[in-house]
């Protein structure tokens, strides 16, 4: 593949969602119509030294120039106890024969780690503009083989609903004495977009101890593209070379994949705000071309860019 930069398209900073912390829009997820693009993405609330992640979005145009930014939550959070009750993120957004879902990666704080997910799902009534949650629980979220962390949906709709997710494996402390997560992505069906049938991991590592984390996939030229972003278990907050990067996978029929990350064709910048880390990855066709939008340095602190595909 071979990915042109188009830039930073969106900075949170100037907007003030929650003073400081609207520095942040993280994993931007696109919703097309026909003459402008909605981009949803998650923002953090301070609550105490903690926070919470609120959903967001902004509207742009072919050009990626801003057309309007959402002031109020398109969902609000969880009630207390569930499974969503300290944020959501991400928001994935898809077109369905019932119109609108938004799958949520709901989170809550947990004490002795940091955090537990689950999936929920959410309809729309006016064009993505709010949500509704379909009820409280999740609909896929802990078993026996996936013990916890399930969460990072993104939905594909052909004869049936694919869904690429992800769902941790471990929970080890760092050498700083934190507890740092290990994930892995996997795959569910479903015939109603709504009960899923789990069929476990699909994707290789390539290092030692590796999450991964964010799959969005697209297909062109006859095969379908799998882009996601990996990062080691420990480490991966200071060190560039063990924070989040792009990988990799093709399948000939969404159930099978082979990983090949050379094949991406995404270079690293070598400054500015995404030199030292790519994120959260969405793909998303417009007008018969294939974007990318991702995030960079500090999770998403400074916003998104998004790149062209030129060649497959």
């Amino acid at each position: 593949m071979k990915w042109k930069k188009l830039g930073h398209i969106f900075d949170p900073a100037p907007y003030g969602f929650f003073g400081e912390y609207s520095s942040f829009a993280q994993s931007p997820q696109a919703l097309v119509f026909e003459d402008f693009v909605r981009i949803y993405f998650s923002t953090r609330e301070p609550d105490g030294d903690m926070f919470k992640s609120h959903v967001r979005y902004v509207d742009m145009t072919r050009d990626f120039n801003i057309i309007d930014v959402s002031t109020d939550e398109i969902i609000p959070l969880g009630k207390r106890g569930t499974f969503d009750e300290h944020g959501i993120f991400p928001f994935h957004v898809t077109r369905t024969l019932d119109g609108l879902y938004g799958y949520t990666s709901g989170w809550s704080r947990r004490d002795s780690v940091a955090v537990e997910t689950g999936i929920g799902l959410s309809v729309s009534r006016d064009e993505g503009k709010t949500f509704e949650r379909l009820g409280d629980g999740p609909i896929l979220s802990a078993s026996i083989e996936e013990p916890f962390l399930v969460g990072d949906p993104f939905v594909v709709t052909r004869e049936q609903y694919y869904m690429y997710y992800i769902y941790g494996t471990t929970w080890k402390e760092g050498p700083d004495g934190v507890q740092e997560r290990t994930y892995k992505i996997a795959l569910a069906t479903s015939e109603d977009g709504q009960t899923f049938k789990r069929h476990g991991r699909i994707v290789s590592d390539t290092i030692a101890d590796e999450s991964q984390a964010l799959p969005t996939v697209f297909e062109a030229d006859g095969r379908y593209h799998m882009i996601f972003c990996f990062r080691d278990t420990f480490g991966f907050r200071t060190d560039p070379l063990r924070g989040y990067r792009l990988g990799y996978a093709y399948s000939e029929n969404l159930l099978d994949w082979t990983r090949d990350d050379t094949a991406l064709g995404f270079e690293r910048s070598s400054d500015g705000w995404d030199a030292d880390m790519e994120c959260y990855p969405h793909v998303f066709e417009w007008g018969g071309r294939y974007y990318l939008l991702y995030n960079g340095n500090e999770f998403g602190r400074h916003g998104f860019g998004v790149a062209i595909l030129e060649d497959v």
